[in-house]
Order: C-alpha cells, then sequence, then structure tokens
C-alpha cells in the first residue's frame, strides 16, 4: 500500500515544530473532554510536539502515545520528546492498529485531509483504539488554502485549478473539515459536539511562520504532483506570482477550521 505523505520532504519536522501552538492544542482538547489522567492517542504524530503536549495536558497520572507512517519522523519524537509517560508507534492509520491497547482519547488533527477517498474508514480504525466512552476529537481545516482575497484574476484561476489537481492526483481533501461531524455520526458516536473558527487569518505584515508554512506547502507539493498551471508557463512564475501576493500586507487570508468531538458507544 502507497504510504507516501502529501508533504514529505528534508525539512517537515521543522514547519510541523513551528506552526504547533501549545496553548491551542491544549484549548481543543480541553473542551473535547481531555482530563487528568486519561490515556491519550495522538494520530499522525509528526514531530512528536503535540504528544508531548497532550502528555502534559493529562497529568502524571496520565500518558500519550503518538503513531506517525514516518521511521524517520518516530526516531525523531522518541529522541527529542519520548519518556516514561510519552511513547511513539510507526502505524499506517489505514491498516488495523497493532497491540497498543485501548486509549480514553484520541487526538486527530490535520490528518484526515491527506487520505480524502479513506477518512471514513481511518476514523473508524482510529475509533478501534479507544475504550467505550472514549472521546474521538477530529480537527481538519475546511476550503482548504482557496480563501484569498487580493488575488489577480490570473493567480486566483490558477489556484482553484491547482487545487483541484491536488484532490484528484494526490488523494488531498481541500474539504475535509465539513466531513467531521458524519465521520462520527455515521460510527455511532454519542454526545457529538462541533465548532468552528479560523485557523490561518493572515493580513497586514506578514510573520515569518506564515511565510515559510506556506511557500513550503506549495514548493513541497509541486514537487510531488506534476501540475497543470493554467495562464503560467512554469510552475517557477507560479510560485513566484504566489510569494508577491503572499507577502502584500494588502492581501488578507483565512482558512476555516472545524473541530469535532464525540463519545464512542
Amino acid at each position: 500500500m502507497k504510504t507516501t505523505y502529501l508533504m514529505e520532504n528534508e525539512e517537515e519536522v521543522r514547519r510541523l515544530e513551528m506552526k504547533t501552538d501549545a496553548a491551542v492544542v491544549t484549548s481543543f482538547a480541553r473542551r473535547a473532554g481531555l482530563e487528568q489522567g486519561m490515556r491519550v492517542a495522538d494520530i499522525c504524530c509528526g514531530a512528536g510536539v503535540t504528544t508531548a503536549i497532550l502528555a502534559e495536558a493529562v497529568g502524571e497520572s496520565g500518558s500519550a502515545v503518538g503513531f506517525d507512517v514516518s521511521s524517520e519522523r518516530i526516531e525523531y519524537a522518541r529522541g527529542r520528546y519520548g519518556n516514561g509517560r510519552t511513547s511513539f508507534v510507526r502505524a499506517d492509520i489505514r491498516e488495523p492498529f497493532g497491540e497498543e491497547g485501548t486509549f480514553d482519547f484520541a487526538w486527530v488533527r490535520f490528518a484526515l485531509e491527506y487520505y480524502r477517498k479513506e477518512s471514513f474508514e481511518i476514523a473508524g480504525n482510529i475509533a478501534s483504539l479507544l475504550k467505550k466512552g472514549g472521546i474521538l476529537c477530529l480537527i481538519d481545516l475546511d476550503y482548504n488554502s482557496l480563501n484569498h482575497y487580493g488575488l489577480s484574476v490570473r493567480l486566483e484561476t490558477a489556484i482553484i485549478a491547482v487545487l483541484k489537481q491536488v484532490e484528484e492526483k494526490g488523494n488531498f481533501d481541500p474539504y475535509a473539515g465539513r466531513k467531521l461531524y458524519s465521520h462520527l455520526y455515521r460510527h455511532g458516536f454519542s454526545d457529538i459536539r462541533a465548532e468552528v473558527g479560523a485557523h490561518h487569518l493572515i493580513y497586514g505584515e506578514l510573520n515569518d511562520v506564515d511565510r515559510y508554512n506556506w511557500i513550503k506547502k506549495i514548493e513541497t507539493i509541486s514537487g510531488h504532483i506534476a501540475f497543470t498551471i493554467p495562464g503560467y508557463a512554469s510552475r517557477d512564475e507560479f510560485l513566484e506570482d504566489f510569494k508577491v501576493f503572499f507577502a502584500s500586507p494588502e492581501r488578507f487570508t483565512y482558512t476555516p477550521l472545524i473541530a469535532c468531538s464525540g463519545r464512542k458507544t
């Protein structure tokens, strides 16, 4: 089974660590029902920083296990964040999990967007890790990378065309967020709650983290997928045009974030 991650690149650990805000992670997890003493599964844990944050949130009586398909990222996470209450396991979330036991809480943030075709089945697979009454928290973006104001007609047309090709060729889902409630409902979860807010909210002067995160995403994805970019002679011309737009303090960019959580029945 193919396991290539659409954002795979030599700097992915750095990008994941840069964009992770401990206060935001803890706040979302608490609202979903995370409590002291819980055993937590962090699905698609990447660099391991979120696993460490969740382990801290459940206190000395709790623990967290991070799961990721990348052996390299798992080894990095073990070396940087592993301890008596924080551990890491290599796993392909499309396949049955091993003998890791059951969990009180499963955290899945910005993962299902990379599995457009399999996301519902993956949610069910993750649910198998939970004990009865355990909480599954799904968080993802909606209308991902498509909400900008101040684009030229040429650049807007190209972005829409490129995202459509990422869907079709890369199994990426720009609309993953709106499907999360349905995943929980169809898998029989109870006490489902949903909230919507802005993840990216970018206007005025561009900060270094947003600049790095967005440009790195475009560079990496375009390195994995051969696009047809209407209105542009090359990928480099398209990328330079986007950089000029994105660097302008006139630009307005936002991305809706949807969080849903429910209890396993």
